[in-house]
């Protein structure tokens, strides 16, 4: 799957999935524009995959401030000749319940799960629209689908994530922009590792016992979800619009923990 010629903005692609999403278009020859609201990692991120041959440039942005979505789309077209691929990966999570959680983090949740998906997506398909056609890939999750405790306004926002990818696919199909999103399960990223360092313990047993519940019995990698990310938004899906591919080892085809 080549994207030589192509342009891809990855948002959040300062570490995670979304580095390995920047590292897989990358390598495949695209043009890559990194962002994320941490500097100099992203300066990091952009001189290693310039090192091993890669085409990459940084733009700072904080997605919740006004206007910061539509100018990021605007600095890349303007930097890097065009927007052929948008991956909405970057978002936040709060670990409570609705009693937990303040407006402050509700709202906060909303603004770039929600709100900053749906502006730079909007932005995007007006530039696709026009030059003839593009992709657009959002970063949903599992619990967009199933829900899990204590997290209920990430819950929330990801299954807005679905719907409006499900929502865009229908309106923009006769543009030639597909809409499609990744549903990942338990990924080994930073924010699982925080997530299990509030429960205390010792770190390696407390992703022994994550592994347990999937049926492949482990965590994914992030390039795992990165290589499904490159797949739906080249050229090998050219009729696939509106899906939501889950990435998460099996955790979607049970009805409750794995035996």
């Amino acid at each position: 799957m080549t994207f030589a010629g192509k342009v891809v903005l990855v948002t959040g692609s300062t570490t995670g999935i979304g580095e390995a999403c920047a590292r897989a278009f990358a390598e495949s020859g695209a043009k890559v524009m990194v962002s994320g609201r941490h500097e100099r990692r992203g300066g990091d991120v952009v001189r290693e995959l310039r090192a091993a041959g890669g085409s990459a440039e940084f733009a700072a942005a904080d997605l919740r401030a006004a206007g910061a979505c539509e100018r990021l789309v605007g600095d890349t077209i303007e930097r890097l000749g065009g927007l052929d691929v948008l991956v909405n990966n970057a978002g936040i999570l709060y670990t409570a319940d609705a009693l937990g959680t303040s407006n402050e983090q509700w709202l906060d949740t909303m603004a770039v799960n929600v709100n900053a998906l749906f502006y730079l997506s909007r932005a995007a398909v007006k530039h696709m629209k026009a030059a003839g056609g593009g992709a657009i890939v959002n970063v949903a999750s599992e619990w967009g689908l199933n829900g899990e405790a204590q997290h209920v306004a990430y819950c929330a926002s990801k299954g807005a994530v679905i719907q409006i990818t499900r929502c865009m696919a229908l309106d923009h199909a006769r543009d030639n922009v597909r809409v499609n999103s990744v549903c990942p399960g338990e990924i080994h990223t930073r924010m699982v590792d925080d997530i299990l360092a509030k429960r205390g313990g010792d770190p390696a047993q407390n992703l022994r016992e994550l592994a347990s519940g999937i049926p492949m019995r482990r965590l994914a990698h992030p390039m795992e979800v990165a290589r499904c990310v490159h797949f739906l938004a080249s050229d090998l899906a050219s009729y696939v619009t509106g899906a939501n591919l889950c990435v998460d080892g099996g955790n979607d085809a049970t009805a409750g923990p794995y035996p």
